[in-house]
Protein backbone atom coordinates (compact mmCIF):
# COMPACT_ATOMS: atom_id res chain seq x y z
CA UNK A 1 0.00 0.00 0.00
CA UNK A 2 2.87 2.37 0.85
CA UNK A 3 4.07 2.33 -2.41
CA UNK A 4 0.85 2.85 -4.49
CA UNK A 5 -0.34 6.26 -1.92
CA UNK A 6 3.52 6.92 -1.91
CA UNK A 7 4.25 7.67 1.71
CA UNK A 8 3.78 5.29 5.08
CA UNK A 9 0.77 3.29 5.53
CA UNK A 10 0.18 2.49 9.51
CA UNK A 11 -2.54 0.38 10.27
CA UNK A 12 -4.76 1.79 13.33
CA UNK A 13 -7.98 -0.47 12.28
CA UNK A 14 -7.56 -2.56 15.30
CA UNK A 15 -8.76 -5.49 13.21
CA UNK A 16 -6.76 -8.72 13.66
CA UNK A 17 -6.55 -11.81 11.09
CA UNK A 18 -5.63 -12.25 7.44
CA UNK A 19 -8.35 -11.03 4.79
CA UNK A 20 -8.23 -11.93 0.61
CA UNK A 21 -9.92 -8.95 -0.60
CA UNK A 22 -10.48 -7.86 -4.08
CA UNK A 23 -10.38 -3.77 -4.79
CA UNK A 24 -11.40 -2.15 -7.73
CA UNK A 25 -9.45 1.40 -8.17
CA UNK A 26 -7.42 3.08 -11.07
CA UNK A 27 -4.20 4.46 -10.50
CA UNK A 28 -3.91 8.21 -10.38
CA UNK A 29 -0.85 8.91 -12.45
CA UNK A 30 -1.78 7.35 -15.24
CA UNK A 31 1.76 5.73 -15.96
CA UNK A 32 0.45 2.00 -16.30
CA UNK A 33 0.10 1.06 -20.13
CA UNK A 34 -3.09 0.43 -21.70
CA UNK A 35 -2.91 -3.30 -22.88
CA UNK A 36 -5.36 -4.95 -25.38
CA UNK A 37 -6.36 -7.80 -23.41
CA UNK A 38 -7.03 -9.82 -26.18
CA UNK A 39 -3.35 -9.35 -27.13
CA UNK A 40 -1.40 -9.22 -24.13
CA UNK A 41 -3.61 -11.50 -21.33
CA UNK A 42 -3.93 -7.95 -19.26
CA UNK A 43 -6.70 -6.64 -18.44
CA UNK A 44 -7.24 -3.14 -19.63
CA UNK A 45 -7.29 -0.53 -17.13
CA UNK A 46 -10.80 2.01 -16.76
CA UNK A 47 -9.32 5.03 -16.58
CA UNK A 48 -13.07 6.44 -15.36
CA UNK A 49 -12.39 4.00 -11.94
CA UNK A 50 -11.98 5.57 -8.60
CA UNK A 51 -8.71 6.59 -7.14
CA UNK A 52 -7.28 4.62 -4.19
CA UNK A 53 -8.53 6.72 -1.43
CA UNK A 54 -11.89 6.44 -2.64
CA UNK A 55 -11.80 2.87 -3.41
CA UNK A 56 -10.87 2.38 0.39
CA UNK A 57 -13.59 4.24 1.70
CA UNK A 58 -16.34 2.98 -0.63
CA UNK A 59 -15.50 -0.86 -1.05
CA UNK A 60 -14.40 -1.66 2.45
CA UNK A 61 -15.02 1.02 4.69
CA UNK A 62 -11.75 2.13 5.52
CA UNK A 63 -9.88 5.98 5.21
CA UNK A 64 -6.24 6.72 5.08
CA UNK A 65 -5.79 9.42 6.57
CA UNK A 66 -2.85 11.69 6.96
CA UNK A 67 -1.00 12.39 9.83
CA UNK A 68 3.04 13.32 11.17
CA UNK A 69 4.36 10.57 13.26
CA UNK A 70 7.80 8.99 13.96
CA UNK A 71 8.68 6.56 10.67
CA UNK A 72 11.83 4.37 10.53
CA UNK A 73 14.89 5.85 8.37
CA UNK A 74 17.82 4.06 7.57
CA UNK A 75 20.80 7.06 7.73
CA UNK A 76 23.99 6.44 5.42
CA UNK A 77 26.57 8.86 6.98
CA UNK A 78 29.80 7.44 4.72
CA UNK A 79 30.40 4.47 2.19
CA UNK A 80 33.46 3.16 0.72
CA UNK A 81 34.32 0.65 -2.41
CA UNK A 82 34.99 -2.58 -1.07
CA UNK A 83 39.26 -3.26 -0.76
CA UNK A 84 40.12 -6.28 -3.24
CA UNK A 85 40.56 -9.50 -1.52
Amino acid sequence: MAKVVGRVVVDNTGIEGRYDLTLKWTPDDGAAPRLSAIEHDTPVLDSSGPSIFTALQEQLGLKLEPQKGPVQVLVLDHIEMPSEN
